[in-house]
């Protein structure tokens, strides 16, 4: 493995049993009984590298599996199949005492800072309880001492310590999150949808600080955005998924100015331009279930360039000029 990656997500597989219970089973069909179970494929063999220091941000409309992916990777789902590895060590297949030295490695900033924050606890008690439990040799004073420091970091006044969460304001609320994460000193964080539940004029003040706070302490993030705006602003490299599978994965500036994929090609087309005529690619048809998915690309029910191939056979990632990866028959085969 590549000495300079530092998370390495390898073909990981995520299916969810949504059957309910024993006699939700049964079909009744053509005079017969049979028993069958409804699973949805939320992640399809998606790999991705992060390398030390870097930011990479997944991207996709709502249901493509970007949330799953990150909490798959963060072993809060259990993988069905594929391999999780933190420099070159594979945690994926842990168990929960072996992956503890792992916990205050990777941390996770979630979307709603209201409702990951405990209601009942104080500031001051959220911060030190991560503490106490990664570093409970630390002293009184030594614990005290780190949560005025990671206050500071993320701009809450220390004194602040003995206020609880509902009487902070949302992007308040969110900077208590990330110095939470911050308290048990980690090398990766993943950061699910952190700006989605707050006001446009409080996210990029919380952009700003997660770049900052990344320079400051040599931070490495999975991003988790639907957002194209935040994620060029945000971004060395870019994962776009759809119905869980990627499509494609560049450097953020390639990615923004040729990309590759047509569904790709879409999501960009509906980012708004000032000075621009509006030049939005529509899609027509509907989204696949992710219960049923289509053969072959998943993409292809909604794709004007798709042809038979694309109907039948499932597309592998390729690496094309640039160095971006695409999973599309239609860029392999020159006609796109």
């Amino acid at each position: 493995m590549d000495p300079l990656v530092l998370v390495s997500i390898r073909n990981l597989v995520k299916r969810f049993d949504i059957t309910g219970g024993w006699l939700d089973q049964f079909r009744f069909s053509g005079g017969k009984i049979s028993k069958e179970r409804t699973v949805v494929r939320a992640v399809n063999g998606v790999s991705i590298d992060v390398a030390q220091g870097e930011t990479v941000s997944v991207v996709g409309e709502s249901g493509c599996g970007k949330s799953t992916l990150a909490r798959t990777v963060m072993g809060l789902y259990p993988a069905e199949e594929g391999e999780v590895y933190y420099k070159n060590t594979r945690i994926d297949n842990l168990s929960e005492a072996q992956r503890q030295p792992f916990r205050a490695r990777m941390q996770m900033v979630f979307q709603d800072p209201y409702a990951s924050l405990n209601p009942r606890m104080t500031l001051g008690e959220i911060l030190r309880e991560p503490i106490r439990f990664h570093q409970p040799k630390l002293d009184k004073g030594a614990v005290a001492e780190k949560v005025a420091l990671v206050m500071e970091q993320v701009g809450i006044d220390p004194d602040w310590h003995t206020r609880y969460p509902h009487e902070l304001s949302g992007g308040q609320r969110q900077r208590i999150s990330i110095a939470r994460a911050l308290t048990v000193e980690p090398e990766f964080i993943v950061a699910d949808e952190p700006i989605a539940a707050l006001d446009v004029s409080i996210q990029a003040q919380i952009l700003n600080l997660m770049m900052d706070l990344q320079e400051q302490n040599n931070l490495t993030y999975l991003f988790i955005s639907h957002d194209l705006s935040v994620v060029e602003h945000i971004s060395k490299r870019v994962a776009v998924m759809y119905l869980g599978s990627m499509c494609e994965l560049a450097q953020a500036e390639e990615l923004f100015q040729r990309p590759r994929h047509p569904y790709t090609q879409a999501l960009l087309s509906a980012i708004p331009k000032l000075g621009k005529a509006a030049s939005h690619e529509k899609l027509t048809g509907d989204v696949p279930s992710p219960i049923n998915l289509p053969p072959g690309c998943v993409f292809h029910t909604r794709c004007r360039h798709a042809n038979d191939r694309c109907r039948l056979e499932i597309p592998q990632l390729l690496t094309v000029e640039g160095g971006t990866q695409v999973a599309c028959h239609g860029v392999e085969e020159g006609r796109l």
